[in-house]
């Protein structure tokens, strides 16, 4: 990867971080923040399903024509899997809190603790199952082409 895209895509990833944590610390104030999703309303795109949640926190157009990046907060309860689905772009997502194991299609199995991190091309059909007895909690940075839906159930 050349100098410059890695530049970009490390940009992007500490904005990223940065709306996260500024929405939640305006929401933590009370304050209204202009355009921005509030947390735990329903959104377009976020899912509800079984045992995954996740919950749209900030959204913003990036560099790269027709695409945007989409900041979720992300729980697996436990003893449950979030199911095997695809996403219109990358996810680059830091576990928070548990312990998860990551199933993307051609790669071996990993399980993740909190403190990892772990990155899922655009398209790679993938899964995450909770085996433990705690909820599995996740930031999910997702650089996804306009218009599409956030996740697509995948076979």
């Amino acid at each position: 990867m050349s100098l410059i895209r890695r530049a970009s895509f490390y940009s992007l990833l500490c904005s990223s971080a940065f709306m996260l944590f500024s929405q939640s610390a305006l929401a933590q104030a009370g304050m209204p923040q202009a355009g921005m999703p509030q947390p735990g309303a329903a959104q377009p795109g976020a899912a509800q399903t079984g045992g995954l949640s996740r919950t749209m926190v900030g959204k913003a157009d990036v560099s790269v024509p027709g695409r945007e990046a989409v900041v979720a907060k992300v729980e697996v309860a436990p003893g449950s899997r979030a199911g095997r689905h695809t996403h219109p772009g990358d996810e680059i997502s830091y576990i928070s809190e548990g312990e998860v194991d990551l199933l993307i299609d051609g790669q071996p199995p990993r399980t993740l603790k909190a403190g990892e991190s772990f990155v899922v091309p655009a398209g790679v059909i993938h899964d995450a199952h909770n085996a433990s007895n705690g909820t599995v909690k996740l930031i999910g940075v997702y650089v996804v082409e306009k218009g599409k839906p956030l996740a697509t159930p995948a076979p």
